[in-house]
């Protein structure tokens, strides 16, 4: 029961914190109306978002241990619940972004207090994995409901309107639900033991690691693919309303399709894995990409005129291009995993902190340049780009597979 009560209340959390994180395309989209800022102003969210989850990850981690997993959680939920709060009586894009640097502060106390919480309840290896996939599961039906939860308050009759913002009061209720149930939920304490060396050699040592030619192939490939996936993400709601000519609010909602294919490839790629070596694989989502781009932007021109009053109107290049959701899905997952299984344990913790900053770093580029091209050149312009992005990630894992297998030598010695 104790256990249970646990599970929910980290749940919980991963819930909400999905909701907000992957509301960017659509706080993008409703910006630049409610707010009427550019582009490239509001395209600056991703990195509020991004490089507060990185900055945080990267000094405060160690400290987590010393305050208790149970207290950070409840610090991230009651920061961000009462700026949520606030969000709708300040209904400025300015308090916008100090709500996705609070979100992405918070976030990174609550993903390295769940991520250590996942292994106290853990026996071993086989309930780890499945506690995680369970964990991750929820946060997938998280980003899938989100789209649909901020749809139902904006005004399609007024897309302008503020009204939309009283999303942040349902929001900041549930955030407050569940810090109750971390505060009843019974979290042991883990002890605590410091780093004679100090934080300041941890850090170091996680910068020694890109030295290695495998880990900074690595990082580059990660660098890249979380720019694709972002700036497709965040600007696919305004791609749809802007070039397709789609309500603000199916807008949103048929941008839900991305979030499902994403959760769908990653159950799938688990059973093709078994069959099919992970290079081959990857490199086949890769080509899927650059495919579906290829064929789906030109459906995208020349639109005739139409009204779309329903999601089953929508002209068909509406539902194709989120589908590239279906290839993304596996890639960032499957390369992690393959990275860090190169690594002994002890380097895991130093690996995990470099992922996690230049995800961050990639899904910034790749919104700010997403959105500074499809303010200039227009949204097909700025989704054709991606194209250079995918030929290089091929290239980076040619030369990463190629590396990593090398007779004779092994390239992470030392490290």
């Amino acid at each position: 029961m104790n256990r249970m009560l646990t599970i929910v209340a980290i749940s919980l959390c991963y819930f909400v914190f999905a909701v907000l994180l992957n509301s960017v395309g659509t706080v993008i989209l409703q910006s630049l109306t409610s707010f009427d800022v550019s582009k490239s102003d509001a395209s600056t969210l991703e990195g509020f978002k991004d490089l507060s989850i990185a900055f945080v990850s990267f000094f405060v981690a160690s400290f987590i241990p010393r305050i208790g997993y149970q207290v950070a959680l409840c610090i991230g939920l009651v920061m961000v619940a009462v700026v949520c709060l606030l969000t709708p009586l300040f209904a400025e894009f300015f308090f916008i972004k100090i709500l996705f640097a609070t979100i992405g502060t918070a976030f990174a106390l609550v993903k390295i207090s769940v991520y250590s919480l996942i292994g106290q309840l853990s026996v071993d290896t086989k309930s780890h994995s499945s506690l995680m996939n369970t964990v991750e599961g929820i946060f997938m039906i998280g980003v899938l409901s989100g789209y649909w939860v901020f749809s139902s308050f904006i005004n399609p009759d007024s897309p302008a309107s503020l009204e939309w913002l009283n999303v942040y009061y349902l929001l900041g209720g549930l955030i407050a639900i569940a810090a109750v149930f971390v505060y009843f939920a019974p979290i042991e304490r883990e002890p605590f033991m410091p780093n004679e060396a100090g934080a300041m050699s941890e850090f170091t040592d996680m910068l020694k690691l890109t030295y290695q030619p495998l880990v900074l192939i690595f990082v580059i490939s990660i660098f890249l693919y979380v720019l694709v996936e972002q700036g497709i993400g965040s600007w696919l709601p305004t791609f749809n309303r802007e070039v397709l000519g789609l309500p603000v609010n199916i807008s949103i909602q048929i941008t839900s399709i991305f979030a499902a294919m994403i959760a769908v490839g990653r159950l799938l790629a688990g059973v093709i894995l078994r069959f099919v070596p992970w290079y081959v694989f990857v490199n086949s989502c890769l080509v899927m990409m650059f495919l579906t781009i290829v064929l789906t932007l030109p459906m995208t021109e020349n639109l005739p005129d139409g009204v779309v009053n329903g999601l089953f109107s929508a002209p068909l290049a509406a539902y194709l291009l989120p589908a590239i959701g279906l290839f993304m899905a596996p890639i960032y997952p499957l390369i992690n995993s393959v990275m860090l299984s190169a690594l002994p344990n002890h380097q895991h913790a130093k690996m995990t902190g470099l992922i996690v900053i230049f995800s961050a770093l990639g899904g910034t580029l790749g919104s700010i340049l997403t959105g500074t091209i499809f303010e200039k050149f227009g949204g097909q312009h700025a989704f054709y780009m991606s194209l250079i992005p995918i030929v290089m990630i091929i290239i980076s894992l040619y030369l990463f597979k190629k590396i990593s297998t090398e007779p004779n030598k092994n390239c992470l010695q030392g490290a």
